[in-house]
């Protein structure tokens, strides 16, 4: 007898394949993504205010998401997976071989940017189309789950990399360390872009709206844009907050995001169990809840603690933060019910996930320059009101009474 197939999938053997390239992938954007603050803060000179810059056009692919992937309507998911996984591994040997220049560095982030965000809506809507009718949030669980195993590989090897070289006395501002760093994620996504290749295209291709909107999606729109708003202020001004007014280094900073791999890790599949068991609005409103007591200790920790106790308590926000944005997934389960075929999910995404950079790149530029000018507390208190706001439209949502099978 055969060993028993997965209970939340459907069988289509390509599944074991695209996980796969999802675990190569989270390896490299661990390495990547453990020393991009500290590369810019340390190497690049890049300020508070100028970090808000650099996020605004990095941010730019994201908002052009839905044009991007108009002008390849006619190639099929599986393709655009391709294409997306290697313009990655393009931003990153830009990164690599070609200075560390302002320019330089903004223009090749942008690049891997274009790849992720392209990659970004494809990789939900194939991990829903392989899960079962009723096993979406699950799905959605496990990828999540194998792209934190691989970044904690890489997070953890780049914070062990810099506490050697600082045995060795290299200085946090050597550039050998980072050029290592960007060395391993460029072999790794070349890794994962020649196994994607190998994926077999199935099925007709998928064609894409250039903007979809439809009014029974309105509540989706509204919540990618605060959702959108909050997560921008703590991607982009978290880690430089740790860097730039408690000191961080490079490898506080990577096993802070180790820590935070971990708990995505076991906790991806939990959250998307309680997706599909408590519904997502329960999960949405719990979610911002919690992001209020984050937002106001990331403000005023220094306030209310000396720095050292302020110092942990903003790594533990950190880490709290990391675990709460997991929940962004029953988003993606919510607007599964409501669509009534594969092509309409992945288009829906697409445009949500260019309405959530709308106001990314606005909040992008806005916040650098509301810490330089008034506070970090102004900031995160900021933050907080845009999840108050975020909860509540999350608490009007309304399940549909039947759910849509394709």
């Amino acid at each position: 007898m055969q060993p028993k197939k997965p209970s939340i999938y459907t069988g289509d053997k390509t599944v074991k394949t695209f996980l796969a390239t999802i675990l190569f992938s989270g390896l490299a954007y661990g390495f990547y993504r453990g020393i991009q603050d500290n590369y810019l803060a340390e190497i690049v000179k890049i300020s508070e205010f100028e970090r808000g810059i650099v996020e605004f056009f990095r941010e730019i692919p994201g908002l052009m998401l839905v044009f991007i992937l108009a002008w390849m309507y006619r190639l099929s998911e599986t393709k655009v997976f391709k294409i997306g996984t290697a313009i990655m591994l393009g931003g990153v040997l830009g990164l690599l071989l070609l200075g560390s220049s302002k320019v330089v560095v903004i223009l090749f982030m942008v690049v891997f940017s274009t790849g992720e965000h392209i990659v970004m809506p494809i990789k939900s809507s194939m991990s829903l189309a392989f899960a079962k009718s009723d096993k979406g949030g699950a799905s959605l669980g496990v990828t999540s789950s194998i792209s934190h195993g691989g970044n904690i590989i890489g997070y953890m090897l780049v914070s062990l990399l810099f506490v050697v070289l600082a045995s060795l006395g290299y200085a946090r501002d050597s550039l050998l360390g980072f050029r290592i760093v960007f060395l391993i994620a460029a072999i790794l996504l070349l890794l994962s872009t020649m196994i994607a290749l190998s994926m077999k295209d199935k099925g007709k291709q998928v064609k894409r709206s250039r903007l979809y909107f439809n009014k029974k999606y309105t509540k989706f729109y509204m919540l990618e844009i605060f959702y959108g708003a909050r997560k921008q202020i703590f991607l982009t001004f978290a880690p430089y907050a740790l860097i730039l007014f408690y000191g961080a280094d490079t490898s506080v900073i990577a096993l802070l995001l180790a820590i935070c791999a971990v708990f995505g890790m076991l906790l991806s599949p939990v959250i998307g169990m309680l997706v599909d068991k408590l519904g997502y609005k329960k999960i949405m409103v719990a979610d911002t809840l919690i992001l209020v007591v984050v937002c106001f200790f990331y403000g005023y920790a220094h306030r209310l603690f000396p720095m050292h106790i302020a110092f942990i308590v903003v790594c533990i926000n950190f880490v709290l933060d990391s675990i709460i944005s997991l929940a962004s997934m029953a988003t993606n389960v919510y607007v599964r019910d409501l669509s009534s075929s594969r092509e309409e999910l992945t288009a829906t995404l697409t445009t949500g996930i260019s309405v959530n950079h709308l106001i990314s790149v606005l909040i992008a530029l806005l916040g650098g320059y509301i810490w330089k000018t008034l506070g970090i507390e102004v900031l995160f208190t900021m933050s907080a009101i845009l999840g108050v706001i975020n909860s509540l439209f999350a608490a009007t949502i309304k399940k549909p009474e039947q759910r849509t099978l394709y």
